[in-house]
Order: C-alpha cells, then sequence, then structure tokens
C-alpha cells in the first residue's frame, strides 16, 4: 500500500505517468497498474486519465491528502527505526531563498560533525517551490520568509532579520553616501532577481511605496551571484540582503549602503513538515537552529 500511495504522490506531482515512473525508479506500467490497484482497493476513480494525466478526480485530491500523511508518517518511523539501530543516517534535503544560501553552512556544518552519517543537498528554490517542496514530501527542510506572504501548514522557527543595501560601485550616483532612501535607490537602473523571487516582491513593494512609479530592471536573473559579476563591471547597481553581503566580503571599488527611509526589514526562518512525532532528522536540525538563535534571545 504504502509504495501504490508513493506511485499516487508522483503522479499528482509530475502530471505525468512517464515522468513519475521515472521518479519512482520504476517501469510505466508497474506504477500503473499500482495506482489501478490502489483505486480498486479504495473503490473510487482517483485519476482522470485516457492515454495521458488529465489531472485527479475530487476524490483523488483527498486521497492526495492522506496520502502524503501517512507516506510521510511511514517514511519517519523507517528513519527513526534505523536511527534507534545505527545512529543517524541518510540524505538532509533543505531547499533555500537564494538570499539565505549564505547563512547554511552555519547550521549543516554543526549537524555533520555530530552525526558523520549524514549527508545534505542543498538547492536553492523560491518561497513557494519551498512550501510545494515540503507538502509535495520533496524536501524535508525549507529557509524561507515567514511574515510577508502566507505559509500554510508548516512549522517555523525565526533564525534572523533581513535588511536591505544598495550594492554599487566607486563614481555611480550615490557611491559616497552612508546611507540611501527607497526613493532614491527608485531613480537609478538595477540589476534584481525574477519576480518570482519574493525578495524581488518585496523590494517592488518598498520602491512603489514611496509614490513613485515602479522602476524596470535593466536586468534580472534568478542567481544572486550573477546579480553580484554584474555590479562588479562597475556599470550595475542592486539590492541585496545584508547577510549576503556580509558573506561576499564586498571591497572597493564596490560600495555597500544601508537603504533606510522606510526602514524594511523581514524574518528568515526555518520551515518544517507541521507533523508529531518530527522525523530524526528534521528534529535534529530544528534543534540546530534553535542553538544558533540561542544567544540572541
Amino acid at each position: 500500500m504504502i509504495d501504490k500511495l508513493e506511485f499516487f504522490i508522483a503522479v499528482a506531482r509530475e502530471q505525468s505517468f512517464s515522468r513519475a515512473a521515472e521518479a519512482c525508479g520504476v517501469t510505466q506500467p508497474t506504477l500503473s497498474a499500482g495506482i489501478k490497484q490502489l483505486e480498486e482497493t479504495l473503490g473510487v476513480l482517483l485519476v482522470n486519465r485516457s492515454s495521458r494525466f488529465h489531472g485527479l478526480t475530487s476524490e483523488g485530491e483527498r486521497v492526495l491528502e492522506w496520502a502524503k500523511r501517512i507516506v510521510g508518517d511511514s517514511r519517519a518511523m523507517r528513519q527513526e527505526v534505523r536511527a534507534l539501530k545505527s545512529g543517524l543516517t541518510g540524505l538532509m534535503r533543505i531547499a533555500v531563498i537564494p538570499t539565505a544560501l549564505s547563512m547554511v553552512a552555519a547550521l549543516t556544518t554543526p549537524f555533520r560533525a555530530k552525526h558523520p552519517g549524514v549527508r545534505f543537498s542543498v538547492t536553492s528554490a523560491n518561497s513557494h517551490e519551498i512550501l510545494q517542496g515540503i507538502s509535495n514530501l520533496e524536501i524535508d527542510a525549507g529557509i524561507t520568509y515567514l511574515d510577508n506572504e502566507p505559509l500554510g501548514t508548516v512549522r517555523s522557527l525565526p533564525l534572523y532579520i533581513e535588511q536591505y543595501r544598495l550594492l554599487t560601485s566607486a563614481g555611480s550616483p550615490f557611491a559616497d553616501n552612508k546611507s540611501v532612501t527607497w526613493a532614491e535607490v527608485g531613480r537609478i537602473p538595477l540589476c534584481l532577481l525574477t519576480p518570482d523571487m519574493q525578495n524581488r516582491r518585496i523590494v517592488d513593494q518598498l520602491l512603489a511605496s514611496t509614490g513613485g512609479a515602479r522602476p524596470e530592471p535593466t536586468l534580472e536573473s534568478n542567481s544572486v551571484i550573477a546579480l553580484y559579476a554584474h555590479v562588479k563591471t562597475g556599470q550595475w547597481a542592486s539590492i541585496m540582503a545584508e547577510k549576503l553581503v556580509e558573506t561576499l566580503s564586498i571591497a572597493e571599488p564596490i560600495r555597500s549602503i544601508p537603504i533606510i527611509e522606510p526602514q524594511a526589514v523581514h524574518q528568515i526562518g526555518l520551515v518544517v513538515p507541521r507533523r508529531e512525532p518530527m522525523t530524526p532528522l528534521t528534529a535534529t536540525l530544528f534543534a540546530e537552529a534553535k542553538k544558533l538563535i540561542a544567544p540572541r534571545l
């Protein structure tokens, strides 16, 4: 039954029988047969299909929620049994918004020092993808914004406050200022993250709050490294999170200038599935995160 539920979750996620079969490491006939057996067991049609996937039925949507719970609990049980037998092992999957990638090592490094049998997969994702990944059991935890857009059904832990800086080069407008306002920043050409990133939506809101027209960026990228590389040419400016700027070790001729008026801060934190008990891996990560913020509490 657990395998069949795994198949069903994969089909709902991939919206394709062939891609779901590939993700599950089985042939498409095996996957299709498993879902058909699941439908026969439950006595309802779960998937609208002919030769292709055409979405879930209303019963399928409800069964999907139960399937995620059951599969999640099954994985947690197996993980806990392995931990009791041989210590904490396995793969910890973490997705992180681009502006927070620089702080992940503060979590993973002490974690691995205590549990060398654990491996990590750290990927960059936007806030929507992180919440979707948790819902679909594709990741174990995420680091994202906590206070700007709805989080849904996750458990969260605040880690730090995000503040913003203008990155520009010597000789450019405002390069010698000790601080700049959002209104001033809105008057210069900028390279920014893509609109699917919550950081970009926050920046757009702040620029619009000054009463001016929302500026069109001269370049967009989903990579903060790409933005930084353009600023380093001396021909571009960007807005970046303060903690990220600290990690990049900004030096001349790049200038990092605090943006004020209005003073803007947003809460960044750890999000994990709302499940009790938590899996051993997730519980350990949550405990390490609490230690990380303890000195500031």
